[in-house]
């Protein structure tokens, strides 16, 4: 956000331990709850200088919380995703598990259709730039650039700007370990399916660390901090550890208890691109992913 344009914040101080949501429609005197939810998705809120938008994200005594005073935009929606923030430079979406993040050919549907189809509802004279991808049956966190600048430092500079990005996953099995980190050279074969390399086959290397946070007899649910961003990274090397993620058809076993690819892109830390603000962004678990340990009881 342009300095001249930075939003005027309320500032409130934390007396005692609540939710996000509650807090704003009590410090707003009332405010409805959906009034309270589009500022939150609309980027209206800062707990100790840090935007937030997760509605159950928990409070405690003398944190500090900025409500902006601007209008949020219209309402953005979709079948397909979820506004979690946005500014005059990027906006960050969580997008549903089999959507494409950009199109390969020009008649596909993706996630920048969507946006520019808002863009034009709300005559925001822009477009939605492609900074970095998810497969499509992967669910989650994304951040598109508004505006050529925004997409060049973020793409000239992901690695540096990106400060965290963690996935969750649903894999076949019990994990032997409760954590550890997978490395390898990931190289793709003539009919595109990525392999994996102990020792540098002339393909990228990959690093991939894991902790399991919760197992039964048939699955566990594990956390993953990626190191490096290759193409399948994630699939291939819980494929390598001999746990795929259930419900990948390319690198998995058959094991699809979800009906969908247990992949969600939960975290999203990054420098903002324009005024080096550090964001903080995370989406909830998919509640199915959770489903399978209650049934297996």
């Amino acid at each position: 956000m342009h300095p001249s344009q930075k939003p005027k914040y309320t500032v409130f101080k934390v007396k005692e331990a609540t939710t996000l949501l509650a807090f704003i429609e009590q410090a707003l005197h009332g405010i409805s709850r959906n009034k309270a939810k589009a500022i939150l998705s609309g980027g209206g809120v800062r707990v100790n200088h840090r935007h937030v938008s997760q509605h159950d994200y928990e409070l405690v005594p003398n944190m500090v919380v900025e409500i902006s005073k601007r209008k949020p935009k219209a309402e953005f929606q979709s079948k397909f995703l979820k506004l979690v923030y946005e500014d005059h430079h990027i906006i960050v979406v969580e997008k549903n598990a089999g959507i494409l993040s950009m199109a390969a050919r020009p008649s596909d549907f993706c996630v920048k259709t969507e946006l520019d189809r808002y863009f034009r509802q709300s005559h925001q004279r822009c477009t939605a730039h492609v900074v970095h991808r998810l497969d499509r049956e992967t669910s989650g966190l994304m951040v598109y650039a508004k505006t050529i600048e925004a997409e060049q430092i973020l793409e000239h500079n992901w690695r540096e700007i990106v400060t965290d990005r963690r996935y969750i996953a649903l894999v076949s099995g019990c994990m032997e370990q409760q954590q550890g980190s997978i490395e390898s050279w990931l190289k793709d074969n003539k009919a595109y399916i990525t392999y994996s390399s102990p020792t540098d086959n002339g393909g990228k290397y990959a690093l991939t660390h894991y902790k399991v946070i919760r197992t039964s007899d048939r699955y566990s649910l594990v956390d993953l901090k990626l190191e490096t961003g290759r193409k399948n990274q994630i699939r291939v090397h819980l494929q390598d550890l001999g746990h795929p993620v259930c419900g990948d058809i390319k690198y998995g076993n058959g094991d699809n208890p979800c009906d969908r690819l247990c992949l969600h892109a939960y975290r999203l830390d990054f420098y903002h691109p324009m005024t080096s603000e550090s964001l903080h962004f995370e989406a909830p678990v998919p509640k199915v992913f959770n489903r399978v340990f209650h049934e297996e009881k």
